[in-house]
């Protein structure tokens, strides 16, 4: 019975994988125009993430599954607790439409357990925390430079505004956002399969596979509240701008896949795209209350797997009465903290400029 839960919630915990990150690569094709209907989109997500998996997704499901703590640490009672905290926390950040990062949810609830037992591999936790801080930067000044030639081919180039050229960017920004898809089926999938692999229930290379079909199942029926938000909510783009986000994402997500560094990848994409609102609009981008909400739900998510998952240990499996009630309290207090500050809406779509709609 135990095990029956625990592919369950792993391939339930997949499907949202789908929903948030995964389909959050396709936002810029869609918000664009290239790719006219969402659920086409999603489909076309749905392929690279399967491809993406079934190729190279096995490096970062080792980095889970020993890497942050020892793995004899990880039975199938901790394997279940893992991915039921992780899967939660991103459950209800894709209830809220937010593309939330799948990394940081499943390293914090692995790193609960860890304090549950007092056994944490620090100097690789450390590592992956520098990564999630440092290549989102590096992918904003990076999206930064690239615009100001994105912008000169643009003004020099007006023949790039006629429509043949806007039907050769649009499938441009569509093989990219393949391409970001693929990178997030070679760093994502490990989230939902590293923990069953870990305690022995499945080998990697089946379970990535699999795991890679619910992700991309996930993103079809899923995905189209958080490809409405990174497409339409954060900044408009041209097609080139589109191009240069989604190829400098993949190529980003790609790079740390081979060595098995589980990155956020949607944090990567969408710093991309603040660096081209940046670069258009200055400190005003910053303004807008997509952003704020983005910030906020990044930096609780890790943290509200971790309490989750340390005080399912708790509750269990090493039962510790007073653990419990002060985890519980802290989770009650954030959560009341929150709701003490007035909640920003949602920002109005923007709408692309004008010609850049692939016709």
């Amino acid at each position: 019975m135990i095990i029956l839960l625990a592919f369950t919630v792993s391939f339930f915990f997949a499907m949202n994988i789908g929903a948030s990150g995964a389909a959050a690569s396709m936002g810029i094709a869609y918000g664009s125009g290239a790719v006219k209907t969402r659920r086409i989109a999603l489909l076309i997500c749905a392929a690279g993430v399967l491809l993406g998996a079934a190729l190279g997704g096995g490096e970062v499901a080792k980095t889970l599954g020993s890497g942050l703590i020892p793995q004899e640490l990880i039975s199938i009672n901790i394997s279940l607790i893992i991915l039921s905290s992780a899967a939660l926390s991103l459950f209800i950040a894709n209830i809220s439409g937010i593309p939330l990062s799948t990394s940081e949810v499943t390293v914090g609830a692995i790193v609960g357990v860890g304090i549950a037992y007092k056994k944490i591999f620090v100097g690789t936790l450390l590592s992956i925390m520098t990564y999630w801080i440092l290549i989102p930067v590096i992918a904003f000044f990076l999206t930064l430079a690239l615009n100001r030639a994105v912008k000169y081919a643009e003004s020099r180039f007006l023949f790039l505004k006629e429509a043949r050229w806007i039907k050769i960017l649009s499938i441009l920004v569509i093989f990219t956002g393949f391409l970001e898809a693929f990178s997030a089926g070679m760093n994502n999938v490990a989230n939902s399969i590293g923990p069953l692999a870990a305690s022995g229930l499945i080998s990697i290379q089946n379970g990535i596979v699999i795991g890679g079909l619910f992700v991309a199942i996930g993103a079809v029926l899923l995905g189209s509240r958080v490809i409405e938000t990174n497409g339409k909510k954060i900044t408009e783009l041209s097609l080139l701008q589109g191009s240069a986000v989604s190829g400098l994402g993949a190529t980003l997500v790609i790079i740390a896949s081979l060595f098995g560094i589980p990155v956020p990848q949607t944090q990567v994409t969408t710093c991309s795209i603040l660096g081209i609102g940046f670069s258009d609009k200055g400190f005003q981008i910053f303004e807008k209350g997509i952003i704020s909400r983005l910030l906020k739900v990044w930096l609780v998510s890790p943290l509200f797997s971790l309490v989750i998952s340390y005080n399912l240990v708790k509750l269990f499996l090493d039962f510790d009465i007073y653990a419990v009630v002060v985890g519980v309290s802290v989770f009650i207090a954030t959560i009341g903290s929150i709701s003490l500050i007035k909640p920003i809406g949602l920002t109005k779509p923007v709408l692309f400029k004008e010609g850049n709609k692939a016709k």
